[in-house]
């Protein structure tokens, strides 16, 4: 949305308290901290595992799997995340990949599919206080449509057998990722709700900004309908920053809710997302904390995602507080972003109170804000010098029952990170200090503030020779390292052979949000050029098998219209018919050999799929099917795909070329 210049002025005059709260004073800028002020209640700040951006850490081996775990979500020890907000899944591609359904058909119920309920787990064992949040970004097929009573109950038992099944409850739930929201269907949602989970608070509507308000629509809405209004809690929008300023209109705060900027990113939501280092990613992250109170109105911030535990090839790279994607080798990195979480996160906890006096703009660039815990004697200030270009004095005057007790300051920039560099005693209620450019500090009464200090192996390429059977893999759970992309890919007992062998088991498709690729599952580097990838396929009288090698891209969102990724594929379908492709987004198929065989497939077959530099080789049986020239890919991972269809995988395995086919 484009911010109209009147719009500023009038936001502005809203947030004149915020901006207006320091003085200058002979050594610089006074900030005066007194909580007898107006205050918002501070609801957060968290991150949003969602759109399969999970996927890959239930993978890691211990201890690297629970230090990644205490880094987000152990208190006073890394990004102390204090909210966590899951997606509801729907066995449909959210961005990176499909999370599952926890109910398949009207009867059906499994609390134990994915990793999110993991998750969720994990986050509250090491932090009981973390909110839950839950989102929709699609639905299973057999509800009908996604605004329906049927889906409005699905969510709803979503988050009601959270409770009963786990134990966790979701303090709110949103309607549907980034798309126009649905006055009945809020309403609907909420009376599913009053049955099942009356705790539980809607957020709405969680969308995309874009041209002519659409983002913040609901607010014409709640005023016009006073049931609407009820059943709304919390008034959410994602990305909420663009070039012209904050998009947030002057008659948000008129609605009475709190609102929260319940998907953001340091860039608005483009890009690569969070950088690695402090200079491009923690230094702009920095700014918006303390940013989107100020001058955005929101009281609660969660990013997506807390960790990026997904293929680099895929949608959106590197979105993650954290960077950990290679589970075979248990690295993973902590980015200046997890401590750039931490200088709010560990300093004021949901329920503190923004002291509007003592939160505003630095006079040669720069932000704050204070916050004051509940007990009305502890606080804390998280002050930024990132734009500024020479050192500010700040002094401090501390007002009412606030604790006049050493100050303790934390600082993080290019050359430090998360480090206590400061205690000033307070003498007579004041104190100054001199704040450095380019810097993010936290000035705090409390203490047991800790960076921590766990660290992981080296990196490891994936493994190569790499071979699965599934026998050691637990029924309907999915294999490790394999990240589907669309249905759901799980181990279950074999069909017409003995043991346990990996099913597609989407057979009706899912309501999208974004694209809907075919059902087909990844893994394996980037950088692999010459290999062969083979498998046993049971089509089970239907459907269709697909071996994919080197993908070179999967971001399906460069071409929404695509049903594969980029690279080669060879495809056989029930009736006997197959073809060798060359896949590529936004160009047309390229069919480089095709066929029917004398018979359709009746029993398990044995597939496979070489590489040798141009040459791109298709056996069936052990016998070569197919060979063509061709470069369109040269390097890539692997895959298995199916059609909407049970189809059956035994005994999947990539290998270096050359090495032999079974059986020549």
């Amino acid at each position: 949305m484009k911010v109209k210049s009147g719009w500023k002025v009038a936001l502005g005059a809203l947030l004149a308290l915020a901006a207006g709260c320091s003085r200058h004073s002979s050594s610089g800028v006074l900030i005066v901290v007194d909580p007898a002020g107006p205050a918002q209640t501070f609801d957060g700040i968290g991150a949003v595992s969602a759109g399969a951006s999970s996927r890959l850490l239930i993978d890691y081996p211990e201890p690297q799997r629970s230090q990644i775990l205490d880094y987000l979500f152990k208190p006073h020890y890394g990004a102390s995340l204090q909210h966590l907000k899951v997606e509801i899944g729907a066995d449909v591609n959210s961005t990176d990949g499909s999370e599952p359904s926890y109910a398949r058909t009207p009867t059906d119920r499994d609390f134990t599919r994915g990793y999110e309920w993991w998750l969720m787990q994990q986050a509250k064992l090491r932090n009981p206080a973390i909110v839950l949040d839950s989102l929709a970004w699609g639905a299973p097929g057999w509800v009908g449509e996604f605004y329906s009573p049927r889906n409005a109950g699905y969510m709803a038992g979503f988050v009601a057998g959270a409770d009963s099944a786990l134990h966790l409850q979701f303090a709110e739930t949103g309607v549907w990722n980034e798309t126009p929201f649905n006055a009945d269907y809020v309403k609907t949602l909420r009376q599913k709700l009053d049955a099942a989970s009356p705790g539980t608070r809607i957020v709405c509507c969680d969308e995309y900004p874009g041209e002519g308000g659409g983002q913040w629509k609901i607010l014409d809405a709640m005023r016009g309908d006073p049931v609407l209004a009820r059943a709304v809690a919390i008034v959410s929008v994602h990305y909420p920053r663009k070039k012209e300023g904050y998009t947030t209109p002057p008659e948000a705060k008129a609605a009475q809710k709190p609102l929260w900027s319940s998907e953001d990113q340091p860039n608005s939501g483009g890009g690569p997302i969070l950088a690695r280092d402090w200079q491009h990613g923690g230094r702009i992250l920095a700014k918006l904390y303390n940013e989107n109170y100020l001058d955005g109105g929101f009281t609660a911030t969660e990013i997506w995602s807390p960790v990026t535990s997904y293929y680099d090839i895929l949608a959106a790279p590197n979105s993650g507080l954290m960077y950990a994607n290679t589970p075979w080798s248990g690295n993973y990195q902590v980015q200046s972003a997890i401590w750039v979480t931490a200088h709010t996160t560990q300093f004021a906890q949901p329920g503190w109170k923004y002291l509007e006096r003592a939160c505003g703009h630095l006079p040669s660039k720069g932000s704050y804000v204070t916050l004051a815990s509940p007990n009305g004697k502890d606080w804390s200030t998280v002050l930024e010098t990132i734009d500024a270009s020479s050192p500010q004095t700040v002094s401090f005057e501390i007002s009412g029952a606030l604790s006049r007790d050493t100050v303790h300051i934390w600082e993080t920039n290019a050359s430090r990170t998360f480090e206590h560099v400061a205690d000033i005693p307070v003498k007579g209620g004041h104190f100054s200090y001199t704040f450095e450019a380019g810097s993010l500090y936290s000035l705090t009464t409390t203490t047991g503030q800790f960076k921590g200090t766990s660290t992981p192996p080296d990196p490891r390429p994936f493994p190569l020779p790499w071979s699965e059977n599934f026998e050691q893999v637990t029924l309907r759970h999915s294999p490790k390292f394999l990240s589907d992309q669309d249905g759901a890919f799980e181990v279950d007992k074999c069909v017409g052979r003995r043991g346990r062998c990996l099913e597609q088991v989407i057979t009706q498709k899912p309501i999208p949000w974004g694209p809907l690729p075919d059902p087909w599952t990844l893994a394996g580097d980037i950088g692999w050029t010459d290999y062969r990838v083979t498998a046993d396929v049971h089509l089970q009288g239907r459907g269709t098998a697909m071996l994919l090698g080197r993908i070179d891209s999967a971001d399906v969102f460069a071409d929404q219209k695509a049903k594969l990724p980029s690279g080669y594929v060879l495809r056989l379908d029930s009736t006997g018919r197959w073809s060798l492709l060359s896949s590529a987004y936004k160009q047309p198929t390229l069919l480089l050999a095709h066929g029917t065989l004398d018979r359709a497939p009746a029993a398990w077959l044995h597939l496979a799929l070489a590489f040798h530099g141009t040459q791109i080789s298709a056996y069936l049986n052990n016998k070569l099917l197919a060979s063509a020239t061709d470069s369109s890919h040269a390097h890539g991972m692997f895959g298995i795909g199916t059609s909407w269809d049970r189809v059956q995988f035994d005994n999947v395995g990539v290998s270096r070329f050359p090495s032999p086919v079974r059986g020549e």
